[in-house]
């Protein structure tokens, strides 16, 4: 049996770990995980970078990788504490993001400011315990290459963007989006996609 197949079917051994990377009651690793451990699990592209006022909340026990030459810039913030965090080569991260696992990001991807992708929900049905006490649920977000994501976007969890789209300004995304498309709106429905036959972007 291997170490981590060790740690998670014993639950003593598997809390003790978990407090031993993370203080009780938060989502950021201690700063030996962060300074020390994750460098031998995470990976990181040559020439990318994470500016120095973004918070990384990621830990060991799931991947995060970032691609060459891509950055994330200040004031976001990043979480595989759930699920991996994968971002691909050239790609873009601005100010003020919010990544939480599971999520992959591909390559030549922009993200805006502001915006919000969230592999994660809360458990809400059982009423007689209050919803931070309840199961979280995760499902994979996908963002294909050469996407834009515009300013102050929310992408809920389990959604698929295909390849090539745009997502314009303060949409939400609850549902997939194919490639090729120009999707807006509470909640983001396609307003263009790019026709094959005429070449030109048209609306649907």
């Amino acid at each position: 049996m291997s170490i981590a197949g060790f740690v998670k079917g014993n639950p003593g051994v598997k809390k003790l770990v978990h407090r031993l990377l993370i203080p009780k009651n938060e989502a950021r690793p201690r700063l030996w995980v962060k300074f020390f451990l994750n460098r031998f699990f995470h990976k990181r592209g040559s020439g990318s970078h994470i500016r120095n006022k973004t918070r990384v909340d990621v830990l060991p026990f799931n991947q995060f990788s970032l691609g060459s030459k891509s950055i994330i810039e200040s004031f976001s913030t990043i979480n595989n504490g759930v699920g991996d965090v994968v971002i691909g080569d050239n790609t873009l991260i601005g100010m003020g993001n919010v990544l939480i696992g599971p999520i992959k990001i591909g390559n030549d991807v922009i993200f805006a400011q502001n915006v919000v992708a969230s592999g994660l929900n809360h458990e809400y049905r059982d009423v007689s315990m209050p919803i931070h006490a309840q199961n979280v649920t995760t499902a994979q977000i996908t963002i294909e290459d050469e996407c834009w994501i515009a300013a102050n976007v929310v992408i809920t969890a389990g959604v698929t963007i295909g390849k090539h789209c745009v997502i314009a300004a303060g949409s939400v995304v609850t549902k997939d989006i194919p490639p090729y498309t120009v999707a807006a709106g509470n909640p983001a429905k396609p307003i263009k996609r790019y026709d094959e036959g005429t070449k030109e972007w048209v609306r649907v």
